[in-house]
C-alpha cells in the first residue's frame, strides 16, 4: 500500500520559529513562527512539493520508514492525485489509452493528472480501479 505520510524534521531557529524539512523531498523546506504554524506550513509545503513533482513528471519517493517524531500526511485530494500519477506512470499507460479505457476525452485525463485541477474523487477512484488499484481512506486521532 502506498502511504503519503512523510516524516518531517523540525529545527528550532535562533531568531525564533521552526524550520521544517522533509528528508524524502529535499526541495520541501519551510518555516513557521511557532510549532503550530510550522506544522501548517509543513503540510502546505509538502503538498506543493508533490504537486510540483507531478507537474514536472518526476518521481514521488515513498516516505522513509521509521516514522519517529512528526509525520505530516499529504492532503487527501493530492494523495489521490499522486496515487493516480504513480499508477499510470508505473503501468506505462498513456493519457490517450487511459482516456479510452475510461470512455472520456483525453483532456479529462490531463485534468485528472493536473495537480492544480479539482477532480472529483469518484473519477480518480474509477481511473485507479482501471490501473488495478483501490483508493483507501483512513482516519486517525489528531495530534
Amino acid at each position: 500500500m502506498t502511504d503519503f505520510r512523510y516524516p518531517a524534521v523540525f529545527s528550532s531557529e535562533p531568531e525564533g520559529g521552526f524550520t521544517v524539512r522533509f528528508r524524502d523531498l529535499p526541495e520541501a523546506i519551510t518555516h513557521g513562527d511557532d510549532r503550530a504554524d510550522a506544522l501548517a506550513q509543513g503540510a502546505d509545503c509538502l503538498e506543493e512539493a508533490v504537486a510540483n513533482r507531478i507537474a514536472a513528471e518526476l518521481e514521488i519517493p515513498p516516505p522513509s520508514p521509521g516514522r519517529r517524531g512528526t509525520v505530516i500526511p499529504l492532503a487527501p485530494a493530492m494523495a489521490a492525485k499522486a496515487a493516480l500519477y504513480l499508477a499510470v506512470r508505473d503501468a506505462g499507460v498513456s493519457n490517450v489509452e487511459l482516456a479510452r479505457r475510461l470512455g472520456v476525452d483525453e483532456k479529462e485525463v490531463r485534468r485528472m493528472l493536473n495537480p492544480r485541477h479539482a477532480t472529483k474523487l469518484a473519477r480518480i477512484q474509477a481511473a485507479l480501479a482501471l490501473m488495478g488499484k483501490r483508493l483507501v481512506v483512513g482516519v486517525e486521532e489528531a495530534a
